[in-house]
């Protein structure tokens, strides 16, 4: 499933392309989020006492061959190394899995230190043991504006059905879902603090039996259908139905719509050939703010060895 790297990953590919600088690699960014200090929340568990989570030494799940890395998480970058180096005698990295965070958990992220290394406990997030050991996968990347008031706004999304190695992928239709959604404009350098990102790689792809044989808040669902002789097509991603507050029916009907079908709403059920996929995909998010702390840090990590 995602994991924060990737949507770091993201951020990252498109702040560099719109900077017109070189970005971080994949590995890179799981390398350094590992070793980047992060507090944290406590978390409901079966205990009566929450227990904060425990630290390890675990690499990244891939890297940009696809493959495992090995015991210890070492990049290929000399200046992430001796980042890694610095970091690594105060205290142990903390283990890269991370559950998701957006504006509705309330999780909030302190103003960036002026410090090189901000000590454990200033960069609050909820964990969890989400990991992801896979290195290619259908994916779609989501970005939305964020208003003062928390309320999200969609501003691109764009993603595919065909498998992707996630290092390229990632970056890829993060760029693609930003600057090429033909809905909206391009996103700007200037919009780049108003944004989050969502990464969701899809999953368990089945044949629906008929267009009601699907799980509202579990799937995602592909449709396609036939009407005045032509073909149509469109998907929603898992979480967009529940967000929405729709039923399965409004959910359909609003997907043919999307489709760009015009037909009476009491009628969608008359359609040739309507055919429903249905799929799986946890989305997780990450917003500019948290971006900026960590790419900050690993900044000034650069500078310091420099």
């Amino acid at each position: 499933m995602a994991t924060v790297e990737h949507c770091l990953f993201c951020f990252e590919a498109l702040s560099a392309s719109l900077e017109k600088r070189t970005p971080m690699t994949l590995y890179q960014v799981q390398s350094s989020w590992t070793a980047y200090p992060k507090g944290l929340d406590e978390e409901d568990d079966d205990d009566e006492q929450p227990e904060l989570e425990s630290f390890d030494s675990s690499p990244p799940s891939d890297n940009e061959s696809g493959k495992p890395s090995s015991s210890v998480p070492v990049p290929r970058n000399p200046i992430l190394e001796r980042l890694f180096n610095s970091s690594s005698g105060s205290s142990t990295p903390a283990s890269s899995s991370s559950s998701s965070l957006s504006p509705s958990t309330n999780n909030t992220t302190p103003s960036s230190s002026s410090t090189s290394f901000v000590p454990i406990g200033l960069h609050p997030r909820r964990t969890s043991q989400r990991s992801s050991n896979i290195t290619e996968s259908p994916l779609f990347i989501t970005w939305n504006t964020i208003s003062p008031s928390s309320s999200k706004s969609l501003r691109g999304c764009i993603g595919t059905f065909e498998p992707q190695p996630l290092s390229s992928g990632l970056s890829s239709y993060a760029l693609t879902s930003a600057l090429s959604d033909h809905r909206f404009n391009p996103i700007t350098l200037r919009e780049l603090p108003t944004l989050e990102v969502s990464v969701t790689l899809l999953t368990d792809f089945e044949n629906a039996k008929d267009p009601m044989d699907w799980e509202l808040g579990v799937h995602g669902i592909r449709i396609s259908f036939y009407a005045r002789n032509k073909r149509y097509g469109a998907c929603y991603l898992p979480d967009v139905a529940p967000e929405q507050g729709w039923d399965k029916e409004e959910t359909i009907v609003s997907l043919m719509r999307k489709a760009g079908w015009g037909g009476k709403r009491e009628k969608w059920s008359e359609v040739g050939d309507l055919k429903v996929v249905r799929f799986q995909g946890m989305a997780e998010s990450a917003g500019w703010e948290e971006y900026k702390q960590w790419r900050d840090w690993v900044k000034n990590g650069e500078q310091k060895n420099n």
